[in-house]
């Protein structure tokens, strides 16, 4: 390996050890949700907040174009030294974020209504979701805000502040979880409450922060620079792409979780543990996600191949010496972790049953969720939309018949197979950011 890669690989980890950090601070925070309510008589109180919470999951999730376009637009918009556009970009992922964070307000029935249909829980987790839900949802505005802080922060290669904006927005969450549930027994309603408080808190943590990065860099924001014509159409175009492809994951993971709750409240409860690992699994390995993101849109940015396939390489080889660690580590105390959750012993026992599916998961979802991030970085987001409507055709396939034949261990099967997918269709695609990269230098 030569000096320049591995400068390179020390450079992915400096940008990608804070990203790390700051989001596993938020499955994190979904772990300490399950726990409180775990303690709490019955699977039921898991199953109401696994199901809001995935309702919610599924909602933001359709606006993860807020992150995503941000971080890649903010990172080309830096590797050009044009700090203006920077600005721009940041003044219209911030107004879309307070817009559409009202209508998701505003449509608060039609939406809960079209989530509790899709998740069908049993009657009783379905009275108590309501409650949670009914609290949370007046969270939207400030929640998408802080997904265009995240990507703001993201492409100007700045994780460190993300990363002290996150601590404190799922510390403080943590910190209100213990108050009302554990110590003012305000049950389900507590955990959601909590959620509210964080997420505006750090909305405007971030806006302060955020203009004291900019300030070094000069200019000011202006409505004509954010309200340009051609750039608002090239970032629709691009937050379209992403919203498609969101919305199919989204499909994919809420199906499984309607699969799962059609077994049983007990088996609902114990995905619903078992899916609070994925996500801490998620949220670590897309450290090196992000900092894809960041890298090779500043690479494309300055019109250098070189620095792309730098950029790939080196957070691709740290993104699978962590997705062994840990695979690793779910082996050898995934049934620890489920006991920190609950303590009911047939939950524990049904999650432990399913267990070695949590210790395949980072070894086969690892390549996909690279890719993610080159191409976010890369902005070339038809491609991601066009691979992700492929691999959930593979999904539902998939999961039309084998929980059938197989229960619950064909659910999980179903999800690797979505990986999988994943996988597969967005690496055909790869070539053509190297295409473009290639024509970029030329010119």
């Amino acid at each position: 390996m030569n000096g320049t890669d591995r400068a390179t690989l020390i450079r992915v980890w400096h940008l990608a050890w804070p990203v790390i950090l700051s989001n596993v601070t938020t499955p994190l925070l979904g772990l300490v949700d399950t726990a409180v309510v775990g303690r709490l008589p019955g699977p039921e109180y898991i199953g109401a907040v696994a199901i809001g919470a995935a309702a919610f999951t599924g909602i933001f999730w359709m606006f993860g174009f807020l992150r995503m376009g941000t971080t890649g637009f903010v990172a080309q918009a830096m590797g050009a030294g044009d700090f203006t556009e920077v600005r721009a970009i940041l003044g219209r992922a911030i107004l879309i974020a307070v817009l559409f964070g009202g209508l998701l307000v505003a449509m608060q029935q039609p939406l809960w209504s079209g989530a509790i249909h899709l998740l069908d829980p049993s009657v009783t987790v379905r009275g108590l979701a309501e409650q949670y839900y009914s609290i949370r949802v007046w969270t939207g505005p400030a929640a998408l805000v802080n997904y265009a802080l995240l990507g703001f922060f993201i492409g100007m290669q700045r994780p460190r502040l993300a990363l002290a904006i996150q601590i404190w927005l799922n510390g403080l969450n943590i910190a209100l979880d213990l108050l009302f549930v554990v110590g003012l027994d305000m049950g389900v309603p507590g955990v959601a409450w909590a959620t509210l408080i964080g997420e505006y808190s750090a909305a405007i943590l971030g806006i302060i922060v955020a203009l004291r990065v900019l300030r070094p860099h000069g200019g000011r924001f202006n409505w004509p620079a954010i309200l340009d014509p051609v750039q608002g159409r090239r970032l629709l175009s691009a937050n379209f792409d992403i919203f498609v492809r969101t919305a199919c994951l989204i499909i994919a993971f809420s199906w499984a979780t309607r699969v799962g709750a059609r077994l049983g409240d007990l088996t609902l409860a114990a995905n619903a543990i078992l899916m609070q690992m994925v996500h801490l699994l998620a949220y670590g390995l897309d450290g090196f996600a992000f900092a894809a993101e960041a890298l090779v849109g500043g690479a494309l940015g300055a019109r250098s191949l070189g620095a792309l396939r730098e950029a790939v390489v080196a957070s691709t080889i740290w993104a699978l010496i962590v997705a062994v660690g840990v695979a690793i580590a779910y082996l050898v105390a995934g049934p620890l972790l489920i006991a920190v959750m609950t303590d009911q012993p047939d939950v524990q026992a049904t999650a432990e049953a399913y267990l070695f599916w949590l210790v395949l998961y980072p070894l086969i979802a690892i390549w996909c969720y690279q890719l993610d991030g080159i191409f976010i970085g890369a902005t070339q987001t038809a491609e991601m939309r066009n691979a992700m409507i492929l691999s959930l055709g593979v999904f539902v396939a998939a999961i039309l018949t084998l929980p059938d034949m197989f229960g619950n261990h064909g659910l999980w099967a179903s999800l690797s197979i979505f990986n999988v997918a994943r996988t597969v269709t967005l690496g055909v695609y790869y070539r053509r950011i190297e295409a473009r990269a290639v024509k970029s230098q030329s010119a």
